[in-house]
């Protein structure tokens, strides 16, 4: 299945999807706790994963910035980007996420999310 990278800064929320997507087959590659160490992890990476699930609000460099960032090193990246505020939704779409996802969401609509974007 596909290689995924977490960026949240809940501790809980990295545990839950961890374990639903690797019950499904996928893989975690890397976890990061802020949008700084996202950008640090994902420059360093030898190989980028598949699938970035991108939290909006943490601390040092919000989501956006973050997301930017990710996607000045390599274009290709598909970033899902999760929020608890929906107002952010075009500035996520602006910074080149691929999509959107509104917090709290059913983890079955983000399986299926990261199995249309592995077929996109």
């Amino acid at each position: 299945m596909a290689t995924i990278f977490i960026v949240d800064d809940e501790p809980a929320l990295h545990e839950l999807y961890s374990e639903v997507l690797e019950m499904n087959g996928h893989e975690i590659v890397a976890n990061a706790y802020d949008g700084d160490e996202a950008v640090k992890m994902f420059k360093s990476m030898d190989a980028p994963p598949e699938i970035v699930i991108m939290d909006h609000r943490m601390p040092n460099k919000n989501g956006i910035e973050a997301t930017k960032e990710i996607l000045e090193i390599n274009s290709d990246a598909k970033i899902i980007f999760a929020s608890a505020d929906d107002a952010v939704k075009s500035s996520a779409f602006e910074s080149g996420a691929r999509r959107f996802m509104l917090k709290p969401f059913n983890l079955r609509d983000l399986l299926a999310e990261i199995k249309e974007m592995i077929w996109a």
